[in-house]
């Protein structure tokens, strides 16, 4: 599908208030490599007048201006992107910042709630304002991040179709990977994934129930980290499963994710899962980023050779690495995978209806449970274009309630399962993580065909709700395969740092290239 009309109106404003910038530059600045800066580096600039909040947001809106008619990861701007900056601005000149984020560029997956924005899911059936802003979103917000604009993501999170093409909306239509542009960007958070790779924001926010922030990670060689279940709050993102989704925070390098996830983590009363957030959990993640971390570590190493020859490579040169900064990598196969693989889809089933009629309820307008929600989408044609069917919805719909005795005895054996598939293999081999490889080199996109993403090395983690970090591995040709590393429940900390080293051994991260297609 081609742009929409709100997205231009917004852009056009946007861009009467913007002037012209190179990529690499901008107003009030020296020119710098807007791809390879970091946080801590924007930081530097604007405190010593080299750069403005002001000025960098408008070198992103210029940009996205730009680059984004190819890669189609922004979903709408938020008009008063370049008004949060002008405050961040003023607040440093008062000496009143909040924090590292204080005026960074945020884009944020349009399934989290905005007061000031559209969140719709992807779908056409929920284009109107939420109530009021999630609970990240204050937190983003009183660090005073700027929020850009929304990401286009996989409709309803990929719980639509039994065969979705990931990273289409009928609002957003299709999102493209900017290493090649008619290849997949995976997962629902896709066009969070897409547009940090293509340098259309600082720092994104994606969602996953099972490899929807990994996955697109992967894929665009940017880093990932789905947190522990309880880390981030939920309320106000619009949901799957109570039981495995959660948010978490996407960027170029490890430091952001970092400083990121310091901001949105933290209790919320209207979170229960967050109530078993530890007191002991660290504050400020990125002080934990200390190089030579790898050396004396344990590394579990799970290769799943089904992903391909190519991917499997990819891993052989990561084990090496990993050996050289002073790892012991010992190969292992997590059990219970083939349970998981039958458990986790009927449990989904039952949760999704829970969960998004629940959500539906606290939208001030538009449909207000799934059954609303199946007689829109057969009403509306555009939101048929790729790919017609809601099978997922029809099956939720008649899925057994969740006071089901064989509902609560799946979930409770495929919960069980999954911190045991971890659990198990961490202490069998003295492991303080285990790494696998996050995804294969993406497929082509074909709305005719649907994913070709059967990627078993999120499932676990998901399931669990313990955390998974993705960050770039290497290249099969010119797409990028990311590198997971999950370990035990509230261990974010460790894994942030276990993959910051692995970055600074293994810097495999290019920017890409928007290359068409592939050679035949």
């Amino acid at each position: 599908m081609g742009r929409r009309p709100v997205f231009l109106a917004i852009l056009a404003a946007a861009l009467v208030l913007v002037p012209a910038a190179p990529a690499t530059a901008s107003p009030a600045s020296q020119k710098f490599d807007l791809d390879a800066a970091d946080i801590p580096s924007l930081q530097a600039r604007m405190a010593s007048g080299r750069l403005t909040a002001v000025g960098l947001t408008s070198t992103y809106l210029e940009r996205i201006h730009r680059i984004d008619g190819k890669v189609n990861a922004v979903l709408a701007l938020n008009p008063s992107a370049l008004g949060q900056a002008r405050e961040s601005d003023a607040r440093r000149r008062a000496h009143h910042l909040r924090g590292p984020l204080d005026g960074i560029p945020v884009l944020v997956k349009d399934n989290v709630d905005t007061r000031d924005q559209w969140t719709t899911a992807g779908s056409r059936a929920l284009r109107s304002y939420p109530a009021k802003d999630a609970t990240l979103i204050t937190r983003l917000r009183n660090a005073g991040a700027v929020i850009l604009g929304k990401a286009n993501l996989s409709e309803w999170a990929n719980f639509r179709a039994a065969k979705p093409t990931s990273g289409w909306s009928g609002v957003g239509g299709q999102t493209n990977n900017p290493y090649v542009l008619d290849r997949n960007p995976c997962g629902s958070s896709a066009g969070s994934a897409a547009g940090v790779a293509a340098s259309l924001a600082q720092v994104a926010i994606g969602s996953e129930t099972d490899g929807s922030i990994v996955c697109p990670a992967g894929m665009t060689a940017t880093v990932g980290h789905k947190p522990s279940l309880g880390l981030v709050s939920r309320t106000g993102v619009v949901p799957i499963s109570a039981a495995q989704d959660t948010a978490g925070p996407i960027a170029r390098n490890v430091v952001d994710v970092a400083l990121t996830l310091s901001v949105l983590q933290g209790r919320d009363p209207s979170d229960p899962a967050t109530s078993q957030y530890p007191k002991s959990q660290p504050t400020d993640y990125a002080k934990l980023l200390r190089p030579g971390v790898l050396r004396g570590a344990r590394i579990g190493l799970w290769r799943l050779p089904v992903l391909g020859p190519s991917t499997d490579a990819v891993m052989t040169s990561a084990r090496n690495s990993l050996v050289q900064a002073g790892a012991t990598v010992v190969e292992v196969t997590p059990p219970y995978q083939a349970r998981l693989g039958e458990l986790e889809f009927p449990a989904l089933l039952t949760e999704f209806h829970r969960d998004i009629d629940a959500y539906l309820a606290t939208r001030p307008r538009g449909p207000r449970n799934l059954a609303e929600l199946i007689a829109y989408n057969r009403s509306d044609p555009l939101e048929q274009t790729c790919f017609a069917g809601q099978e997922l919805f029809e099956q939720a719909l008649a899925a057994p309630p969740p006071t089901d005795p064989g509902y609560l005895a799946g979930r409770a054996e495929l919960s069980d399962l999954a911190r045991r598939s971890l659990d198990e293999t961490l202490a069998k081999y003295h492991l303080d993580a285990i790494a696998s490889p996050t995804n294969p080199p993406a497929w082509k996109t074909d709305c005719a065909v649907g994913d070709n993403d059967v990627i078993p090395s999120s499932t676990p983690a998901a399931v669990a709700g313990y955390p998974d970090v993705t960050v770039p591995a290497g290249f099969a040709g010119p797409l990028p395969v990311g590198i997971s590393f999950m370990g035990a429940r509230w261990s974010d900390a460790r894994m942030l740092a276990l993959a910051a080293d692995f970055s600074r051994v293994v810097p495999a991260r290019v920017p890409p290239r928007y290359l068409a297609t592939l050679p035949s």
